[in-house]
């Protein structure tokens, strides 16, 4: 669950909140409202690098569908379960 504070608890709670920004991103609110977040060096450089995966791997998908999308357009398609293992076996032989 998202650790969330006041920026009033800034001041009262401080050593709470810096030991919860050493396993997660803080949320500070003021007046109610999403204001900051606050987190330790080691928790912004994971939370970069699972942005940094996140953004490869939709990457990869919208190229793979794509290619699919062209692929269905050029008539680059099989039939049926038999169609796609022999297609599949034709392209490993070709491969080996």
């Amino acid at each position: 669950m998202a650790a969330i504070y006041s920026s009033a608890a800034l001041k009262t709670r401080q050593r709470e909140i810096k030991d919860e920004a050493m396993k997660q991103v803080v949320h500070i609110t003021e007046n109610g409202n999403a204001a900051f977040v606050f987190c330790s060096e080691e928790v912004f450089e994971n939370e970069l690098r699972r942005a940094r995966e996140t953004a490869a791997y939709e990457e990869r998908m919208r190229a793979v569908l794509e290619r699919g999308r062209a692929d269905v357009i050029a008539g680059n398609t099989v039939e049926g379960t038999d169609a796609a293992l022999a297609e599949i076996a034709r392209r490993a032989a070709c491969r080996a």
